[in-house]
């Protein structure tokens, strides 16, 4: 993943829901375990909570240490 999608994931929040206007980085682990198991949305919309996902459950949080918004 290149630094300009880290940045965009690190400065992007969360349009709805409980969590509306949380970044997506700081969204809970069990949250976005819940989304992959019913399966995110298609578009930009599934993809960012989706690359979230994938860097928490790979322990690459650290990636985002410098990024945030």
């Amino acid at each position: 993943m290149d630094e300009e999608k880290l940045l965009e994931l690190a400065k992007y929040k969360m349009p709805f829901g409980a969590f509306k206007d949380r970044l997506l980085i700081d969204l809970p682990e069990h949250y976005l375990i819940w989304c992959h198991q019913k399966g995110f949305p298609s578009g930009k919309l599934g993809e960012m909570p989706g690359a979230v996902y994938e860097i928490k459950l790979n322990g690459l949080e650290y990636l985002f240490q410098n990024l945030r918004g």
